[in-house]
């Protein structure tokens, strides 16, 4: 069993009193590691921490902490296994999707360290011949809470470009993931040589989340909060930073929606939606969680799907062949139940799948789901496939604007105008045409509109976020006072 520490001002140490709490292997169900359980007293801690640090931090050179977050890319290529295992153990993640993750993640810090080259202003004209600048500074203090789902990618996109425009971070990773989303990433930034308090990880349980919480978004000391996870938590964190004028980047839920056009290649419509819904069991805020058909080709796309899920393996993610891992918790389990149980009481067929063998749930594709549904409306988080039939192109538009949520979406169709046409009608953060809504890369603006978010996170929009516009100016003797305020004599 692993014995976790916080890792506060550069230094190591356990939570105040000495508490832990522990992290379990959702596929086991044992004990994967002992995590200390913060207080707000460690919160504050670690705040003040990153506080002390920050000014240092910002004077350093850009190319500097780009030379440092580069070196930190390095350390966590050859720390891969770490992380692989880590992810494995306490996320739940198929071994291939682990590996894609940790490959992929040192991409974000190679990309961050070109942002730390990217804090540009401008020089703007002035009446009264001032050299006159808008200039970009950093904000601070960010804090960062991170989810469980994809906790290292996610975590570093937090992390990554606040610190290469010069803010210090103090990070509250998932209480599933508090390993692989935040003291590996403690350790590797260390090995880097990113200064002491410049980057620091508390961890708590769930029933230590409010309270620690609410100290790294209402403390004086922090400039701005990013966070990622459940709309509902999101809201609150909004408001309380809308309250207290703190800038604030959230990404919340979704229920994206692949469009499936009367034009569509069949192949790549079973592809895209086969990956999008059922990659890491569904639990990817981009996932595919409404199919919507033109009813021409419902029939083709329909069979050929359900044949694709049932070449699916769900078991032990260690196996390169489970593609389909366990389910996080009991309490996420218990909610695709649910809401598959409740699409059958009201006459959705269920074509495959549909039960669950202990922590995991067989990928599972419905037809006839209507809008009555908890399926067609709330965020599912599992692989649960809800196939959608639309007369038309308005129709299969007008369904998938019917959601409280716009993060991504993809279309499917081969006349590529048409297809952005239907991208532009869409409400949506993100949307991509001829390919699964599951995309990302380091420096796109990444993010969703309505209850999915608020801001954007990735490269130049990251840059944006984590700092703050001034205007400054120098006065060259062209600006005269009203005589009445002149000194005379």
């Amino acid at each position: 069993m692993n014995h976790l520490n916080q890792y506060i001002g550069g230094k190591w140490n356990a939570a105040e009193g000495g508490r832990t709490f522990a992290v379990l292997n959702p596929a086991t169900g044992d004990t994967w590691a002992e995590a200390p359980d913060a207080s707000r007293g460690d919160a504050k801690a670690a705040v003040e921490a990153a506080a002390h640090a920050a000014a240092g931090w910002a004077a350093l050179p850009h190319s500097e902490r780009a030379r440092l977050l580069s070196k930190a890319a390095d350390v966590l290529e050859a720390r891969q296994q770490d992380f692989v295992t880590a992810l494995v153990e306490e996320a739940g993640s198929w071994i291939g999707k682990a590996m894609f993750e940790t490959g992929y993640t040192c991409g974000i810090y190679r990309a961050a360290a070109a942002c730390a080259y990217q804090t540009n202003g401008e020089i703007m004209p002035s009446e009264h011949g001032k050299i006159s600048m808008a200039v970009r500074q950093p904000l601070g203090v960010v804090s960062v809470i991170s989810p469980w789902n994809f906790p290292l990618l996610l975590t570093s996109r937090g992390i990554a470009v606040a610190l290469a425009v010069g803010n210090s971070v103090v990070l509250k990773p998932s209480e599933e993931t508090p390993m692989s989303g935040g003291t590996l990433i403690a350790e590797v930034l260390a090995e880097a040589g990113i200064p002491e308090g410049v980057f620091n990880v508390v961890t708590c349980s769930r029933d230590s989340v409010a309270e620690v919480g609410d100290e790294l978004v209402s403390n004086p000391l922090v400039g701005g909060i990013s966070f990622t996870g459940s709309t509902a938590v999101g809201r609150q964190i909004a408001s309380r930073a809308g309250m207290l004028l703190k800038r604030a980047c959230i990404e919340a839920g979704g229920k994206d929606a692949l469009l499936v056009l009367d034009d569509a290649d069949m192949s790549q419509a079973v592809n895209a939606a086969t990956f999008g819904t059922f990659m890491h069991q569904g639990q990817i805020c981009m996932s595919v969680e409404r199919i919507i058909v033109d009813e021409t080709v419902a029939d083709e796309f329909t069979d050929r799907f359900v044949a694709n899920t049932r070449t699916l393996r769900a078991g032990d993610p260690h196996e390169i062949g489970n593609v389909i891992g366990p389910i996080i918790n009991g309490r996420q389990l218990r909610k695709i139940v649910d809401q598959v149980d409740d699409a059958r009481e009201k006459g959705a067929e269920v074509l495959c799948g549909g039960t669950s063998d202990g922590p995991y749930y067989q990928p599972t594709v419905l037809s006839g789901v209507t809008r009555d549904m908890k399926v067609y409306r709330e965020e599912t988080f599992g692989p649960v496939a809800p196939v959608i039939r639309a007369s038309g192109v308005d129709e299969a538009v007008e369904i998938a604007n019917d959601s409280e949520y716009g993060l991504s979406a993809g279309i499917i169709g081969r006349d590529e105008e048409r297809a952005l046409d239907v991208a532009n009608r869409l409400q949506t953060g993100m949307a991509h045409i001829n390919d699964s809504s599951v995309n990302d890369e380091p420096h796109i603006p990444f993010g969703g509109v309505k209850n999915s978010g608020l801001g954007r996170h990735g490269g130049r929009a990251s840059v944006e976020t984590f700092t703050e516009q001034r205007w400054i100016t120098l006065e060259r003797g062209g600006r005269h006072y009203p005589p009445p305020f002149v000194e005379k004599g």
